[in-house]
Formats: structure tokens, C-alpha cells, sequence
């Protein structure tokens, strides 16, 4: 799977019950020693009346439950 396919699909957090929103944009972090992904970092945007924030949500790979066709399902408790 092309990490621009995982950037479609919309990431929710099964042990919260939170939808987290669809990445649009999407990075990995991969460990240059071994070549694992170890994170997906997708950005979160707020919109305040003065300017827009942008922070960053990381998924570890661990937390990833599942990846479905239409989405990824997410523990980040674990």
C-alpha cells in the first residue's frame, strides 16, 4: 500500500471512539537503520479568528489496530 492511499482514508481511535479526521497529507517516519516505519505523522488544523494552527498528530505503528479499506483503526492507549 502507497502511503498516498493511506492518506485518504479516515483514522479513528477505536478505545476513545474518536474520529481523528481524514490526514489529506500524510508522513512517516522510518528508522534509517532498520527501514521500519516507525510513526505516521499527519497534520491537525484549527481555525482561530486571527490565524490558523496547525499542530501534528503521530500515530505510532504499534497503535495501528487495523487498516481497512476505507479506514485505519487506531489504540492509542496501548
Amino acid at each position: 500500500m502507497r502511503l498516498s492511499e493511506m492518506s485518504a482514508k479516515e483514522i479513528v481511535d477505536f478505545e476513545q471512539g474518536e474520529r481523528l479526521g481524514v490526514p489529506g497529507r500524510l508522513d512517516a517516519r522510518v528508522n534509517a537503520s532498520t527501514g521500519e516505519i516507525e510513526a505516521f505523522l499527519f497534520p491537525t488544523s484549527r481555525w482561530s479568528p486571527f490565524r490558523k494552527n496547525e499542530e501534528t498528530l503521530e500515530i505510532r505503528w504499534h497503535h495501528i489496530h487495523t487498516i481497512g479499506e476505507d479506514m485505519i483503526i487506531v489504540n492509542r492507549s496501548v
